[in-house]
């Protein structure tokens, strides 16, 4: 059963981008904020047109093997733009993403001073897909809640700056998406990762979509690569996603097909099922 295509981009949303574009002109550099679950389906190609200097941040680096992610940083990292892999929520990578952010604004202040000007506060856009992770990465950076936090797409509505310590001054935005997912695949992997509203996705073939990549993903994309069977004490063996869903179903849900998909899904997301990346550089 195939998916109609998904699209979302509330008013919100629309608004956000013509506010962040006017804000770009002013930022000194951007941190785009990457799903490490999927770094190719979680940007936005606006940034590449509009950001100026960047620092990718790729986001729950916890959920996916360590092998996959330095893969990631390697195959993404340039010399202008540096790679980090966090875990915003317990804060972890916050140390390497500050160094990086204090040598892009030492250059910065550097090139000012040999202009004549002065040396002022870094101005900083944290900028990505929603619930990607970028304001708890804010309240992170600056150690407390400035910055509404939840695991939900959409719960940030619009721009605001705030003031980090002298040197830094950060600009939280809403998600952003492109008015149109051309790309379904794309849109398909920020529906399993929850980066897209709930509304306008059918669960039942979400989740069904995201047993089909499990089941063709190479063993160094999961870890442990029997989680499913961890889990749910089913064997994966000779069963198609639909058999292993229809399975699941009878055998947890009372044969709702719906609350069986569900359950993957909130399985998947909450990291239950093992370390997983749906997406690898060498198929980037």
């Amino acid at each position: 059963m195939q998916s109609p295509p998904l699209q979302w981009y509330p008013g919100h949303m629309a608004r956000a981008v013509r506010t962040l574009t006017a804000h770009l002109q002013r930022v000194d550099v951007v941190i785009e904020v990457r799903d490490a679950r999927i770094p190719r389906s979680s940007t936005h190609p606006l940034l590449a047109t509009l950001a100026p200097t960047r620092v990718l941040v790729l986001n729950r680096r916890d959920q996916i093997p360590a092998p996959v992610g330095r893969a990631w940083v390697a195959h993404l990292q340039t010399d202008d733009r540096p790679v980090i892999l966090t875990e915003a929520r317990q804060g972890q990578g916050l140390s390497q993403l500050r160094q990086a952010l204090a040598q892009v604004g030492h250059r910065l202040n550097q090139r000012r001073q040999q202009r004549g000007m002065l040396a002022r506060a870094v101005r900083v856009a944290v900028v990505g897909c929603p619930n990607v992770g970028k304001s708890a990465l804010i309240n992170r950076l600056l150690g407390r809640r400035v910055a509404p936090s939840a695991p939900k797409a959409g719960v940030t509505r619009q721009c605001q700056w705030v003031r980090l310590g002298g040197d830094w001054e950060l600009l939280d935005t809403p998600g952003i998406l492109p008015p149109r997912l051309e790309d379904q695949q794309a849109a398909v992997h920020l529906a399993i990762c929850d980066d897209i509203s709930e509304a306008v996705y059918d669960p039942y073939l979400i989740g069904l979509a995201l047993l089909e990549r499990l089941w063709l993903l190479p063993p160094q994309a999961r870890q442990p690569e029997n989680g499913l069977e961890q889990r749910y004490q089913l064997a994966t063996h000779n069963q198609t996603p639909e058999a292993y869903l229809s399975a699941l179903a009878a055998q947890k849900c009372r044969g709702d097909l719906n609350r069986s998909a569900q359950m993957v899904l909130h399985d998947f997301r909450k990291g239950t099922l093992g370390q997983i990346a749906l997406e690898l550089p060498e198929l980037a």
